[in-house]
C-alpha cells in the first residue's frame, strides 16, 4: 500500500472495497488488521458515524502512518460524500502531515474543490486555514491573506463553530502576523486562538514557552495595546517560569502597573531581546502613557483635573514634555478630556475601558467601598430632615 505522491483530480473510480481491505490486510502489520476487519463490517451496514470514528483512530494509531494516504485517498473517498464534511476535512487535514511537501497544496486543493462550502462551512473553513498554513511554510504570503480573508468571510456569517475550526483560523492568523511582524493583530489573533484550545494538552511544554514569549514581545511592541490584563490573567504566561525568559512575565505586570521605577530597573535586561533594545524609545514613552493610564484610573471622578506638574511626577517627565503626552494620549484614545495650556492643567473625563489584574481589581473595591460609606453618611444626615417634613 504505498502512499501516492498526489491525488488525482478527476473522479475517484468506483472501489472494490472487499479487495482493498483485503489487500490492506496481506500488506499492513498485524496490530493494523482489527481496523480493517472493523472497516469492513461497518462500511458492509453503512454505519457511516461509527465507520469515521473508526478511522480516527486508525489513524491516530503510531503503526498506521505509511497507510495513510493510501487508505483515505482510496477507501474514504469512495463514500466521503456520506460522511460528516468537518469531520472528512479533520481526516484530510491530518493526512495531509504525511504527504510530501511539494504535493500537500494539490490534496488539500483537491478536497476543498470536493466540499460543499453552502452544507458544511466548517469544513470550508478549516480547510482554507489548513491552505493558508500550508502556504505561509513555502512564503507565499499573499495567497496566505487571501486565504485567511476568505475563511473569515465564511466564519463572520456562523453562530455557532466548532472550537477546533475557530482555533485553525486563530492559529494560521495569527502565524500570518507574526510573520509580517504586525504585533498588535498577532497579539489579537494569538489569544483567540488560546481561548480555542487547552493549552495544558494540545500544546508542548516548547510551544507553550514560543507562545507566552512571543505575545510578551507582541504586547511591548504593538501600538495599539496599552492594557495587558487579558494575557498577564492567562496561565500561557506561566511558561516563562523558571525561564531565561522569565523576566519579561516581570516586565509585562511592570507595564500594566504604569511603574517606571521598575521599568528602569528592568532595562539592562533589554540587550537579550534585540527587538525590544532596538525599540526603547517607543518603550520608554509607552510606559510613560501606561503611568498617565494608571494615575488617571486610581482617581476618583471628583479628582480627575491634574497639573502638568503632577503628570510629569508620575511619569518621570520633563515639564516641557508633558502637553505632548497627554496629546498622544488622546490621539491614541486612551483618554478622553481637555487641555488647559494657560494654567498648565489636564481635565480628564474618561479612561480607557481596560481587563483589570486582582490587584486594580481590589483598588476599585476600596474606592466603592469609600464610595458607599459616603452614601451611608449622606442617608443619615438627610433621614431626620425627611422624617421631620414627612
Amino acid at each position: 500500500m504505498a502512499a501516492p505522491m498526489a491525488v488525482d483530480k478527476a473522479k475517484a473510480p468506483k472501489l472494490d472495497v472487499d479487495e482493498f481491505l483485503t489487500l490492506a490486510i496481506s500488506e499492513t502489520p498485524q496490530e493494523l488488521h482489527p481496523f480493517f476487519e472493523s472497516f469492513r463490517s461497518l462500511h458492509s451496514r453503512k454505519l457511516w458515524h461509527q465507520l469515521t470514528n473508526k478511522l480516527f483512530e486508525f489513524f491516530d494509531h503510531p503503526l498506521s502512518k505509511p497507510y495513510r494516504v493510501d487508505v483515505f485517498n482510496k477507501f474514504v473517498r469512495d463514500f466521503e460524500s456520506r460522511l460528516n464534511q468537518l469531520r472528512l476535512v479533520e481526516m484530510g487535514v491530518k493526512v495531509s502531515k504525511e504527504i510530501d511537501s511539494e504535493f500537500t497544496l494539490q490534496f488539500l486543493t483537491d478536497l476543498l474543490e470536493r466540499v460543499n462550502t453552502e452544507k458544511s462551512p466548517e469544513a470550508h473553513v478549516l480547510l482554507l486555514s489548513s491552505l493558508a498554513h500550508a502556504k505561509l511554510l513555502y512564503g507565499d504570503h499573499e495567497g496566505t491573506k487571501n486565504d485567511i480573508d476568505a475563511a473569515w468571510k465564511v466564519l463572520d456569517e456562523l453562530s455557532s463553530v466548532d472550537p477546533s475550526v475557530n482555533a485553525a483560523y486563530y492559529g494560521v492568523a495569527a502565524d500570518y502576523y507574526k510573520s509580517k511582524a504586525e504585533y498588535a493583530p498577532y497579539y489579537k489573533n494569538s489569544l483567540l486562538y488560546l481561548a480555542c484550545i487547552d493549552p495544558a494538552k494540545d500544546l508542548t511544554a516548547e510551544e507553550r514557552l514560543l507562545r507566552a514569549h512571543d505575545l510578551g514581545i507582541a504586547a511591548f511592541l504593538g501600538d495599539t495595546i496599552y492594557n495587558f490584563g487579558e494575557l498577564l490573567m492567562h496561565p500561557i504566561l506561566d511558561a516563562l517560569d523558571g525561564t531565561p525568559h522569565e523576566w519579561i512575565k516581570k516586565l509585562l505586570f511592570t507595564f500594566n502597573e504604569g511603574n517606571i521605577g521598575k521599568f528602569e530597573a528592568l532595562s539592562p535586561l533589554f540587550p537579550k531581546e534585540p527587538i525590544l533594545q532596538e525599540n526603547y524609545p517607543f518603550l520608554r514613552q509607552k510606559i510613560c502613557l501606561m503611568a498617565l493610564i494608571e494615575s488617571v484610573f486610581k482617581r476618583g471622578a471628583y479628582d480627575r483635573t491634574m497639573s502638568f506638574q503632577t503628570i510629569a511626577e508620575e511619569t518621570h517627565l520633563p515639564l516641557d514634555e508633558v502637553e505632548h503626552l497627554v496629546m498622544k494620549a488622546l490621539s491614541l484614545k486612551l483618554i478622553k478630556g481637555s487641555l488647559d495650556q494657560v494654567d498648565q492643567k489636564a481635565q480628564i473625563t474618561w479612561v480607557q475601558p481596560r481587563v483589570l489584574s486582582r490587584e486594580q481589581i481590589g483598588q476599585l473595591a476600596q474606592r466603592l467601598a469609600a464610595w458607599n460609606s459616603k452614601l451611608h453618611q449622606v442617608e443619615e444626615r438627610i433621614a431626620p430632615e425627611v422624617l421631620v417634613n414627612s
